[in-house]
């Protein structure tokens, strides 16, 4: 293993099963109709239950980006350096990922990106980012 496999939840678990088709996925809530990220029982700014899933564009930019050179997790140490970024997504929320596809001083803030898949062992797919070439 490379990649640090990420945790199923209930409330998780449709996210998980919509990357095994390489679709990214975000949770909507329909009393405030703003988008969630990260997966949640409740929406963050009006506490409303009702939560849908969405498809999402898979496209933004990078909003904070740092290289991780010695890796916290033995496992990731085959991956140094890589990147850690905070995407801001067209639809408005953060996710935590990683760029692939550039070296990792190459990586900038604003930089536009777009969703790539790493297969994991148990068939569901890892959302990174690669460059789109846009400015």
């Amino acid at each position: 293993m490379t990649r640090i496999e990420p945790p199923i939840t209930e409330t998780s678990r449709p996210f998980w099963e919509a990357s095994r088709d390489r679709r990214l996925m975000l949770q909507w809530c329909a009393a405030c109709v703003r988008p969630v990220w990260y997966p949640r029982e409740v929406c963050p700014r009006c506490f409303g239950s009702s939560l849908e899933w969405r498809p999402a564009s898979g496209r933004g930019e990078i909003y904070a980006v740092t290289v991780e050179h010695k890796p916290q997790n033995p496992a990731m140490a085959d991956l140094a350096p890589y990147t850690v970024v905070l995407v801001a997504l067209e639809e408005g929320v953060r996710m935590l990922s990683s760029v692939v596809g550039m070296p990792p001083a190459a990586v900038r803030i604003g930089q536009r990106v777009q969703v790539t898949w790493e297969e994991l062992p148990d068939g569901r797919n890892l959302p990174l980012f690669e460059p789109t070439g846009e400015e």
